[in-house]
């Protein structure tokens, strides 16, 4: 990964993927809503909001993996010093609490007709919402730690910590009596039906893919931030 160290390198490779992956996961995203809002059927239990899924697992996915790039960049930030780690590190941030944030809206949208409320205090539903918080802090001391060496240890510091968080929204439907349900997919199959399952892995490849641009997208315009700044300290130091 230090081949792609030079700022010079990753933007000539950036600035295409950012196009091929925007545009191709807004095509997947397309034709999967497409194909879960109008082409399956509903479901035999939970009707029509069976339908929130095809956004609400996306999101949820995205939401934990952004958090465990996070982690992953911070991580690198620290043992191996990658130069873009750490612009990697809060190109990531804005994003995952998005798809953090949809993940809670949608579920709350789903929990009103399924369980007859908006909010629960349910372990998988608490732990996600610490997850956005998680985000949001993050953020916060980020833009409050600028480009300062020692800011960026303590942010980075902060990014592997908050990644204990995962494993229990993961595990939360296991730990705990919860109103969640558990999980759907895993490697021995599914408990969803093939006439509604086609769009969902559409869905989330379309979101990855996304998610991947606006990514690559706030990592080009750190990195430009950054050149214009080093620009001016030269000219006021001329």
């Amino acid at each position: 990964m230090h081949r792609f160290a030079n700022p010079a390198r990753f933007l000539a490779i950036a600035r295409p993927l950012t196009a091929w992956f925007g545009w191709s996961g807004a095509l997947l995203i397309a034709v999967a809503l497409v194909g879960g809002l109008v082409i399956t059927p509903s479901d035999y239990l939970q009707g029509q909001t069976v339908r929130i899924m095809y956004i609400h697992v996306p999101a949820a996915w995205l939401g934990m993996a952004g958090w465990s790039g996070i982690a992953a960049a911070s991580f690198a930030q620290l043992v191996w010093r990658h130069p873009l780690s750490s612009v990697a590190a809060r190109a990531m941030a804005v994003p995952g609490a998005v798809y953090a944030a949809v993940c809670l809206a949608t579920g709350s949208i789903w929990g009103r007709p399924t369980w007859g409320t908006w909010w629960e205090w349910d372990g998988r539903l608490t732990s996600m919402l610490v997850l956005f918080f998680l985000y949001i802090g993050y953020v916060a001391l980020a833009n409050a730690a600028g480009r300062s060496p020692g800011g960026q240890r303590i942010t980075a510091i902060y990014g592997i910590v908050g990644a204990v968080n995962l494993p229990v929204i993961h595990y939360s439907v296991l730990w705990w009596r919860t109103l969640h349900q558990g999980q759907s997919i895993g490697l021995s199959g599914t408990s969803i039906d093939r006439s509604l399952l086609w769009p969902l892995p559409l869905s989330a490849l379309g979101f990855t893919l996304l998610f991947g641009a606006i990514v690559l997208m706030r990592m080009r315009a750190l990195l430009a931030d950054a050149k214009v700044e080093a620009r001016m300290k030269r000219l006021a130091t001329a």
